[in-house]
């Protein structure tokens, strides 16, 4: 019998072919972050050798580099885009979410967290109207960690097709509209429903970045970026020119290279599908490619900041589905993956087995009245 990563990556090389074979080249990558937890009878040596730590990335060809983030003891990795297919990414994902943890108890000597909130994983509150300065207050933060998926398309003239002709803005709308039904996806367990609600439940809306619903827009939690990015800088800035005193005199700016669409919903998880959630994405890309070759995405695109709220659980409570019950009533992902495998010359109904497995481990369900 065949597992899910089987299917799906059996289902990921026909999406690929496909695309390929109307001649467009998706890019994917993505980042990943997470905590550090230190041996509480070493106190004094909280220390990680980054370096150290990344010479074994690369031995073991994961391409990317584990680097410090936002919060004492949080990590992200990050992973190199060097102009790999989408399958190698999701390949090179799946083997950080397994080796890294090892990899850091060996060289290191401390316990990796791969979750969606790491609870009373900092202390701090930002002083007022501050964005790094912290005030004396020395609560308890919840850190929230996070998968993020960024895609790019390029045609047979390696041109970037995220700005042209409103494909950016048609693909991040099929983004929007199936990120909901689709949320069992990116946010596989429980805890991950709880990493939204840290905000208000916890009073951290200063401190955390994390989105509570499903926007679009510059910032939203599936943004569009092209010429201006996430911190309001130039997207695609190359610095030529410095003075003496290393002042930057002259810089060049092809945002076009760098446009991208970033997926900042998912949850840092153990259970994190990488190649279930590539596929995802690229289904999304093939629907926006079929409307873009008829040169009507500007047409069809109705983009004015629309929101859906998430699921606040897996689990259906009373009339509110749960992310299990929407993933199993929606028809799209299982529809597309079998019309898609069925032109590449497969009958097997890959979606419909895909979602099947995708299914499986949720068949008993929590009972909640």
């Amino acid at each position: 019998m065949k597992s899910t990563n089987d299917i799906a990556r059996q289902l990921l090389i026909l999406l690929q072919r496909y695309i390929q074979s109307i001649g467009f080249t998706p890019a994917i990558h993505f980042e990943l972050e997470g905590c550090f937890q230190f041996n509480p009878s070493h106190a004094s040596e909280k220390y990680i050798d980054f370096s150290l730590i990344n010479s074994a990335l690369k031995k073991l060809n994961i391409n990317g580099e584990l680097i410090s983030e936002y919060w004492n003891n949080q990590w992200e990795f990050v992973s190199s885009f060097d102009g790999q297919l989408p399958l190698e990414e999701a390949d090179n994902l799946t083997k950080v979410i397994s080796c890294l943890p090892k990899l850091l108890e060996q060289q290191a000597g401390v316990k990796t967290l791969i979750k969606p909130v790491v609870w009373a994983g900092d202390r701090g509150k930002l002083a007022p109207g501050c964005t790094n300065i912290f005030s004396g207050d020395s609560r308890a933060v919840h850190i929230p960690n996070a998968i993020q998926l960024n895609v790019s398309v390029r045609n047979n003239k390696q041109e970037n097709i995220i700005c042209q002709a409103g494909f950016g803005e048609y693909l991040q709308q099929r983004l929007l509209i199936h990120s909901l039904p689709c949320s069992l996806l990116y946010l596989p367990e429980e805890e991950a429903f709880e990493r939204f609600a840290l905000k208000s439940t916890y009073g951290l809306a200063e401190e955390l970045c994390s989105p509570i619903d499903i926007s679009g827009g510059h910032q939203g939690s599936i943004a569009l970026y092209k010429k201006i990015g996430k911190h309001n800088q130039a997207m695609g800035e190359t610095t030529l020119l410095y003075d003496h005193q290393h002042r930057v005199l002259v810089t060049e700016q092809d945002w076009q290279t760098s446009a991208r669409i970033e997926h900042r919903l998912g949850a840092s998880s153990l259970l994190y599908n990488a190649y279930v959630n590539v596929i995802f994405t690229l289904l999304n890309v093939i629907d926006a490619l079929d409307v873009y070759l008829k040169g009507s995405c500007q047409q069809v695109t109705h983009l004015t900041e629309q929101r859906f709220q998430l699921p606040t659980s897996l689990y259906t409570k009373g009339s509110t589905l749960g992310a299990i019950d929407l993933f199993k009533g929606e028809n799209w992902f299982a529809e597309k993956g079998n019309h898609i495998a069925q032109l590449m010359g497969c009958d097997e109904k890959l979606g419909e087995q895909l979602k099947q497995a995708i299914l499986k481990p949720y068949q008993t369900p929590e009972i909640i009245t």
